[in-house]
C-alpha cells in the first residue's frame, strides 16, 4: 500500500511497524462551535482508512483528541483569545459548559454518519499533567526556556525545525519582522511557540512549576499521542491547515524531548470548496450535518459524498453532488437486494467473477487511497453482477457475491446492514396507483405529476418484472 507522506513529499509504501497492529492519531475538533461538511470530509478520510486497514486484517489503534483549550484565534501568530473561552463570554456559559456542550454535538454527528468509534476520545483537559511533564523534560534538555510564567520551544535548538511544511527559520523571521507585542519581544526567535501560557483573564487555568495557566495547542497532540501510542507511531491525520504551524511545531517538541522520530507517515487531506469558494461564515457557506439531513440526504448518502473523492485532492461540493451521490449510491443498494433476494434461492446457478474485481478494488485502494476509482470499481461489479442476476445467477454464488460486495461496501460505511423492501403507507400506494392509472390511459403528464408527489413524500417507485419496487429516498 502506498500512501503520500507529507514528511518526504512523496508516496512510500506503507507498513505498520509491528506487523498487523497500526497506531494512527486523528486530529480532532476544538469544540467551540459545531463542525461543517469540509471538517467531516477530513474525518470520513481517516475514517476509511482506518476500516480499509481492517479490511486488510490489521488491528488498528486509533486516537482522537478533543482540543478543549488552548487553540488561539490567531494560531498561525499565537495571538488572541483561546476560542474556547471567546464562545463562553459571547453565549454566556463556562468553558467547560461551551466544550461539553460542542463535544457533544461532534459525537453525534459521528454516530449519524457512521464513523467508527476509536480506542479513545482523549480531551486536552483531561491530560494537562502529561503536558506539564512533557515541558519539564524539554526545560531539562535546553529546547524550551521560560519568560516569567511563560514557557517558550526555542527552535533554534531544533535543526530539523521546518522539514514538514517546508519552511525556513529565516523566511519565517522576515515574514515576523512587522509583528508586535510582548509576546513577540519576549521571544527568542518570531518562531518559538508557546508550550505554556499565563493570562489572568483565561477561564481555564492550572497549577504548573513556573506558573498557573494553560498549555499551548501544540504541546496537547504531542502528550496525549504518545501517551497512547507510543514515542514513535505509524500515521498522523489531519487538514492540510495543520501542517503549519500545528504539526511542524508537534515534530519539534516532540523529537527534541525524545531523541526518536515522532511519526513515521504523516498524510493530510486537502481543504474542499463548496460551489468554488472557501466554506467560511461570512460567506455564508457553513453546510451543517443537520443542514444535509435536513435536506433530506440520509447519513449513508452524506458519507458516499464526503468518501468518493481521494484526500489529497482538493474538491468543490455543493448540493448537486449530493445528488449524484444519492444515485450512486441507489443503485449499490438495488444490486445489493437483488443479490439477497438471489441468494435465497434454492439451488447454485451461474456463476459470477469475484477474483478480478477483489484485485481491481484493493489496487485502488493501495494507490494512495484512490477512492474513486474503487468506487468504480464496485459499480462495474454492480453492472456484470445484475447482468449475471438476469442470466439466473442464485443460491451460493449470489450469496458469495453478496458478502464481497458487504466488504466493499464496509471500507467506505455506505451500505449498511441487510437490506429490506420497504412497506410505503397508503398515501403512497394511491398515488402509485393513479400513476398506473395514468400510464394505462397515457396521460404522461397526470403520470409525472404522481411520480413526483411520491417523491416529494420521501418515496420513489421503481417499475420491475414483478411490479412496482418502492424505496425510501
Amino acid at each position: 500500500m502506498k500512501l503520500y507522506n507529507t514528511l518526504t513529499h512523496r508516496p512510500e509504501d506503507f507498513a505498520p511497524a509491528e506487523p498487523g497492529h497500526v497506531r494512527m492519531y486523528n486530529c480532532g475538533p476544538t469544540v467551540y462551535g459545531d463542525q461543517h461538511v469540509g471538517n467531516y470530509r477530513t474525518f470520513a478520510f481517516a475514517d476509511v482508512l482506518r476500516r480499509y486497514f481492517e479490511y486488510s486484517g490489521s488491528k488498528v489503534t486509533q486516537i482522537i483528541n478533543i482540543t478543549d483549550v488552548g487553540h488561539l484565534t490567531q494560531d498561525d501568530l499565537e495571538r488572541g483569545e483561546d476560542k474556547v473561552d471567546v464562545m463562553a463570554r459571547q453565549m454566556g456559559w463556562s468553558a467547560e459548559q461551551v466544550a461539553r456542550h460542542f463535544e457533544s454535538r461532534f459525537l453525534e454527528d459521528r454516530r449519524t454518519l457512521l464513523f467508527r468509534e476509536p480506542a479513545r476520545f482523549t480531551r486536552a483537559t483531561e491530560h494537562i499533567g502529561e503536558m506539564v511533564a512533557l515541558i519539564r523534560t524539554l526545560l531539562e534538555k535546553g529546547v524550551a526556556y521560560r519568560v516569567g510564567g511563560n514557557v517558550y520551544f526555542d527552535v533554534m535548538k531544533f535543526p530539523g525545525y521546518g522539514k514538514l511544511s517546508g519552511n525556513s527559520l529565516d523566511t519565517l523571521k522576515a515574514g515576523a519582522s512587522e509583528r508586535v507585542g510582548d509576546e513577540q519581544k519576549e521571544k527568542r526567535h518570531p518562531a518559538d511557540f508557546a508550550l505554556w501560557k499565563t493570562d489572568p483573564n483565561h477561564l481555564m487555568q492550572w497549577n504548573a512549576p513556573w506558573g498557573r495557566g494553560f498549555p499551548g495547542w501544540h504541546i496537547e497532540c504531542s502528550a496525549m499521542s504518545m501517551k497512547y501510542l507510543g514515542e514513535t507511531f505509524d500515521i498522523h491525520t489531519g487538514g492540510e491547515d495543520n501542517i503549519f504551524p500545528h504539526h511542524e511545531c508537534e515534530i519539534a517538541q516532540s523529537e527534541a524531548a525524545t531523541g526518536k522520530a515522532f511519526v513515521r507517515f504523516w498524510v493530510h487531506a486537502r481543504h474542499m470548496m463548496w460551489e468554488g469558494n472557501k466554506i467560511s461564515k461570512s460567506l455564508k457557506n457553513v453546510i451543517l450535518v443537520k443542514d444535509m439531513i435536513g435536506k433530506g440526504f440520509t447519513p449513508a448518502e452524506i458519507r458516499y459524498t464526503l468518501v468518493s473523492t481521494r484526500y489529497s485532492q482538493r474538491v468543490n461540493f455543493s448540493w448537486q453532488s449530493f445528488e449524484d451521490s444519492r444515485k450512486a449510491l441507489a443503485s449499490l443498494l438495488e444490486f445489493k437486494r437483488r443479490l439477497q433476494e438471489s441468494a435465497r434461492k434454492s439451488g447454485t446457478v451461474g456463476t459470477l467473477d469475484l477474483e478480478k474485481p477483489r484485485r481491481d478494488f484493493e489496487a485502488r485502494m493501495d494507490d494512495d487511497l484512490d477512492v474513486a476509482g474503487a468506487l468504480g470499481v464496485m459499480h462495474t461489479f454492480s453492472r456484470e453482477g445484475n447482468r449475471a442476476i438476469d442470466r439466473g445467477l442464485a443460491g451460493e454464488g449470489a450469496a458469495k457475491a453478496l458478502d464481497l460486495l458487504d466488504q466493499f461496501g464496509d471500507v467506505f460505511g455506505v451500505l449498511g446492514g441487510p437490506v429490506v423492501d420497504d412497506k410505503p403507507p397508503d398515501e403512497i400506494l394511491r398515488l402509485a396507483q393513479q400513476r398506473e392509472e395514468a400510464r394505462k390511459r397515457r396521460d404522461f403528464k397526470a403520470a409525472d405529476e404522481a411520480r413526483q408527489k411520491i417523491k416529494a413524500l420521501g418515496w420513489s417507485v421503481e417499475d420491475t418484472k414483478e411490479g412496482p419496487k418502492f424505496r425510501r429516498r
